[in-house]
């Protein structure tokens, strides 16, 4: 199974070095030297890693030099994993722990999780609600509860999440 650990960023300085946007809370341990990643059709072995200026900054054995780390400039990170891994933190979840938990609002079961987006500023829910797909932005403010172990997460019940024709008709109301 493979989980999104980063996404490559600008290449750092001439010897292959890459900025990476990380997208695990545990940098240590994904991104150790010697760790094998995934980035598009290759698979990748970390030589270092390290901080700074806030940044992730990453080399590859198989990187050389700038040139063919400008090569994987946007490109995602990925590291295979054993699927009854789990994070570390008890606050985090893996991709597959989440597709297929029901979706709550309001107390009511609305839907399921069929994937996660990882976009550049946060990651995104795509959930199934009668076959119309919906994107929810998976922060503690919209999505307050995971119980993987009780089978959902609840969405915060606001008008237009779920529903965009609830916001048209919750805007045409208060103008009335």
């Amino acid at each position: 199974m493979q989980v999104v650990i980063g996404r490559i960023g600008r290449a750092h300085g001439i010897r292959g070095e890459l900025n990476v946007d990380i997208r695990t809370d545990e940098p240590e341990r994904r991104f150790a030297p010697g760790s094998s990643v995934v980035c598009g059709d290759r698979t990748l072995t970390i030589a270092t890693s390290r901080h700074h200026s806030g940044r992730l900054v990453v080399s590859f054995t198989e990187i050389p030099d700038r040139t063919a780390a400008e090569g994987l400039h946007g490109r995602t990170i990925e590291m295979l994993i054993d699927p009854s891994d789990v994070p570390h933190d008890p606050e985090e979840f893996y991709d597959h722990q989440l597709v297929g938990l029901e979706v709550r609002a309001g107390g009511v079961a609305v839907g399921v999780v069929t994937g996660i987006l990882h976009l550049p500023h946060q990651d995104t829910l795509t959930v199934d609600i009668d076959g119309r797909e919906v994107f929810v932005p998976f922060v503690t403010e919209l999505v307050p509860v995971i119980d993987v172990p009780g089978g959902f997460v609840t969405v915060k019940d606001i008008d237009g999440l779920l529903d965009p024709t609830k916001a048209d008709n919750a805007a045409t109301d208060s103008t009335s």
